[in-house]
């Protein structure tokens, strides 16, 4: 996951891409091929721009299409945080119509499985539809304190643990990619019996200003490729402390590498009407 891509040979592939202008119809229940970040989706769903405990956001970008699992993930999650009183949720990048690379590098959200949802909470009294222009110009703020290594308390709330503790505790969730930082804070506060949730929360460069969900491979999705088996434990341990060393800070820039080849599969999928 580390290893760059190549800007050149990515971004021809992502132009055609990011071209198609819907989900292909082929595919009943969708159909997630290949891996995170190197594959597409047959039949995917669109989320509808705003429900309830949620709105998406960037709507120019046209990333709100995935799995119909992802859409009723973020669905009943907005849900929860409505029920909650926790706020509403700002979603950012799903994926394309049908997946595939993306012309700004992002080199994941390929399979329909991937969500971003913003570390902004419209509160409940300040809860309203927003304009096209306010999600196209709001951006989410950082809750980390990148010189303490810490969550920044003016920003970071329990509203923000509360959510991802609902997210994660979804049975069907692999994994939640956080700020080193947002995983310690985490750690420090635990409660009795969070291992089972915690350990999917995974510590990640950036990510200070929204968590990343990744869903598992969904049952009769043959040639959907699952993501190496998270480790035992709830990650707060050594593993984790390795993320606030000089090494993790500043790590080694190694050669630009050819994206992953596309199964064959997703190369009809594209030329599909």
């Amino acid at each position: 996951m580390l290893v760059p891509i190549c800007p050149a040979q990515a971004g021809s592939a992502a132009t055609a891409w990011a071209a198609v202008s819907g989900p292909s119809t082929d595919a009943d229940g969708g159909q997630s091929i290949g891996t995170y970040n190197g594959g597409c989706i047959a039949g995917a769903a669109t989320l509808p721009l705003q429900g309830p405990g949620y709105q998406v956001m960037r709507l120019s970008r046209k990333r709100y299409y995935g799995h119909p699992a992802l859409i009723g993930f973020i669905q009943q999650l907005g849900l929860a945080a409505e029920r909650e009183r926790l706020g509403s949720l700002l979603v950012g990048d799903l994926g394309q119509p049908r997946g595939g690379p993306t012309p700004s590098g992002h080199r994941s959200h390929q399979t329909g499985l991937d969500v971003d949802i913003w570390f902004l909470l419209l509160q409940p009294a300040e809860t309203r539809i927003l304009s096209e222009a306010e999600r196209e110009t709001w951006n989410a703020p950082s809750v980390v304190d990148s010189r303490a290594d810490a969550v920044d308390r003016r920003q970071w709330t329990a509203a923000h643990a509360r959510i991802l503790e609902a997210a994660a505790r979804q049975p069907e969730v692999d994994r939640i990619f956080v700020n080193p930082s947002i995983k310690q804070e985490l750690c420090n506060r635990k409660s009795a019996g969070a291992s089972d949730w915690l350990r999917k929360i995974r510590p990640w460069w950036k990510h200070d200003d929204h968590f990343h969900v990744r869903l598992k491979c969904p049952p009769h999705n043959g040639l959907c490729q699952a993501q190496e088996p998270l480790p035992a434990g709830d990650g707060c341990d050594a593993s984790l402390a390795w993320w606030f060393s000089d090494e993790a800070k500043a790590p080694a820039k190694s050669a630009p590498q050819p994206a992953p080849p596309l199964p064959p599969q997703c190369e009809r999928l594209l030329r599909q009407p």
